[in-house]
């Protein structure tokens, strides 16, 4: 039986009458591309005719058009070659695992345009507006402009990597910062940063806001991302860095809330 292809340059019967570069064209690959997958086992290298040629017929296409898609969405080879063996129900399994896995590749490309979208139109930062209005008032409750930049930049940082989590968190700590006592930890956290490392004030104030802590949270329900999420440590990481008596007043806050 004759099939016509694109534009009626190949046609083929029952017999293998195509050859490398015939194929590669109808299914919109390079021959080297063929050979890769010859090499890695996805696709059966045909014997060589009298003429010298490799001749390919319609089952060969139909293998390389499944091997193409599959690579085109993101499928690794190694995988692709094992699915050559797997039976129907595996395959058709496979088939919706991978398409779930396209689906959140294009969730996330589709937030990425977004948030590229807001680069192009000047409007740089992702914080929601009622965040972005919390740190504008964070400098009338008396911290300094240096905090209300840190904060910014955390904040970024978690909505960034933890979006389902992060308004939980930024409320937690809006209402804690509408506690009179609470705010005066989070003030004196602020001007700790000057303080000689050795201070023994960082002491005093490791204290307070371990125990406030413990009284605000208990000793099993503190707020933050998961547990094998990297982001708290990166965040801690970040504030530590910019001062030794912060790096110490989290050194003491941990060692008491572990006790």
């Amino acid at each position: 039986m004759l099939q016509p292809c694109p534009r009626g340059k190949v046609k083929w019967d029952d017999g293998r009458v195509i050859t490398i570069g015939q194929l590669a064209g109808y299914v919109g690959v390079s021959t080297k591309t063929i050979r890769v997958y010859h090499d890695k086992g996805l696709l059966p290298e045909p014997d060589r005719d009298a003429s010298g040629y490799r001749r390919y017929g319609a089952r060969a296409a139909i293998d390389l058009i499944k091997i193409r898609t599959l690579a085109e969405a993101g499928v690794p080879l190694a995988r692709i070659r094992d699915l050559r063996s797997a039976t129907d129900d595996e395959f058709q399994q496979a088939l919706r695992e991978i398409d779930d896995e396209l689906t959140a590749r294009i969730r996330g490309l589709r937030a990425t345009q977004r948030r590229l979208r807001r680069l192009a139109d000047g409007r740089l930062s992702p914080l929601p507006t009622e965040v972005s209005a919390h740190l504008e008032h964070l400098t009338r409750l008396g911290f300094t402009p240096r905090w209300v930049d840190l904060q910014g930049d955390l904040w970024i940082l978690v909505f960034a990597t933890h979006p389902d989590l992060a308004i939980t968190l930024f409320h937690d700590q809006a209402e804690a910062l509408a506690d009179q006592a609470l705010r005066q930890l989070f003030l004196d956290y602020d001007h700790a940063r000057d303080l000689d490392a050795d201070d023994p004030r960082i002491d005093d104030l490791a204290h307070r806001i371990a125990e406030a802590t413990r009284q605000r949270y208990g000793p099993d329900d503190l707020p933050g991302p998961d547990a094998d999420s990297e982001i708290p440590a990166l965040v801690q990481g970040t504030v530590n860095a910019s001062s030794p008596a912060w790096q110490r007043l989290d050194t003491l806050i941990r060692a008491q809330l572990d006790a």
